[in-house]
């Protein structure tokens, strides 16, 4: 069987360089991943957990949750 191979475009950003705003899921609910690293971030921060937050509100309180906390990059 062939593979296939998809080739990333270079001018399309990935979620990681798109802004927040210009996500077309962004106002979808958080994913799995984001529910645990966030609320690991949470309790080490000592904030409450919310897990009624959009993928793109939960992008954004991991950014500042992470300065917080020294992790991420």
């Amino acid at each position: 069987m062939d593979k296939i191979t998809e080739t990333p475009k270079a001018d399309a950003p990935g979620n990681a360089e798109k802004p927040v705003e210009d996500w077309v899921t962004g106002d979808e609910p958080m994913t799995g991943a984001q529910a645990s690293y966030l609320k690991t971030l949470c309790e080490e921060a000592g904030e409450d957990f919310d897990p009624g937050l959009s993928k793109a509100e939960a992008s954004r309180r991991i950014d500042a949750l992470q300065g917080e906390t020294g992790r991420g990059g």
